[in-house]
């Protein structure tokens, strides 16, 4: 693995960020890397998205994160977003992860996950970890932490579309190991 490499998936909502981060985390685990952090998890009822959940990927614990049922004063678009589940799930997982984890995920870094100033903190401090990691990160916001992480010079974005999402892990684990680019 090459040691400290930094790769962030962007592309528009739908496109299959965390479909693209789920293959290569199976790809890493395959060959016996342990992964830690955090994903984020649609939550469907009755045919509809209705919220999204937030899993350690180590633990498997899970709370949901925002839900068209939950009252806020943070909404992005339906949902309303429960902030203590970022960060009393999410936070702690990606925490842990920088203890025991040969590769970082943070799923993702996007509208609803930057009006936590302990979430932004800590994607910032795992930033300037010498440790491999793989974000997901939205596509148009225009947050200061999203245009930080763009101008960085170590890391590697990549853009998922309907085209090649079913080979971006491959890449990304190409690139992962130092294999080319």
């Amino acid at each position: 693995m090459k040691n400290n490499i930094k790769i962030g998936i962007t592309g528009l909502p739908g496109a299959g960020k965390t479909h693209a981060l789920l293959k290569v985390i199976e790809m890493l685990e395959a060959e016996e890397y342990t992964v830690g952090g955090m994903v984020t998890e649609p939550i469907v009822e009755g045919g509809k998205r209705t919220g999204f959940a937030i899993v350690d990927w180590q633990s498997k614990e899970k709370g949901v994160f925002a839900h068209v049922d939950i009252s806020s004063k943070f909404n992005v678009g339906k949902y309303g977003v429960d902030l203590s589940v970022l960060e009393s799930v999410g936070v702690k997982a990606l925490f842990k992860a920088t203890e025991d984890a040969d590769v970082i995920v943070i799923d993702e870094v996007g509208r609803m996950e930057v009006e936590s100033q302990p979430f932004i903190d800590t994607v910032k401090l795992i930033l300037d970890l010498n440790k491999p990691m793989i974000l997901t990160l939205h596509k148009k916001s225009r947050n200061p932490l999203l245009q930080d992480i763009r101008r960085r010079d170590d890391i590697r974005i990549l853009e998922v579309t309907p085209i090649n999402r079913n080979l971006l892990p491959y890449k990304i684990m190409k690139l992962m190991k130092g294999e080319f680019l």
